[in-house]
């Protein structure tokens, strides 16, 4: 298994195309709520393999994701050979948290009242490895998939500095 088993709740919002994986597999309904008592082990098998193609899926589209931590926000471009950092953290400014959802334009208009110590910071590394698998890590480990509109900002925000 490359990535881990969808959970009960992903299941259920995945059951059309669950369904479809089955019958990719010639495997009816009824076949499949026998399997489950009499072939643990397949059941188990497939279940890994229906999870593994929905991250892969998932993964493979993925071209940016964000970390946001009360005074520290991380956005990435995720490309097919190097991942890019843009990162802000803050300083002095106890009321401005990037854990609150907030459009890039509001988080901006809160910066310039608050006064903060604004401290932007960037990198670049190419993957250690496999691209989905590293992302899937960031991904497990707290970082959301994003739009790239807050990558875009802080873009922004470095080219002017």
């Amino acid at each position: 298994m490359k990535y881990r088993l969808l959970d009960k709740e992903e299941l259920v919002e995945l059951e059309t195309e669950f369904v479809r994986f089955l019958a990719t597999r010639s495997i009816p309904g009824e076949d499949w709520e026998k399997m489950k008592t009499s072939q643990p082990d397949r059941v188990n098998a497939l279940m890994e393999e229906f999870s593994d193609l929905v991250f892969e899926k998932i993964l493979i589209g993925v071209k940016f994701l964000e970390m946001k931590l009360r005074d520290d926000l991380k956005v990435f471009r995720c490309g097919t050979d190097k991942i890019e950092l843009v990162g802000l953290s803050v300083e002095g400014a106890k009321e401005i948290d990037f854990t609150t959802d907030q459009s890039p334009a509001e988080m901006m208009a809160q910066f310039k009242k608050s006064g903060a110590q604004l401290k932007l910071y960037q990198a670049e590394k190419p993957y250690k490895g496999n691209r989905e698998r590293e992302l899937f890590a960031m991904l497990e480990a707290g970082c959301k998939i994003s739009d790239g509109e807050l990558f875009s900002t802080l873009e922004g925000l470095r080219n002017v500095n």
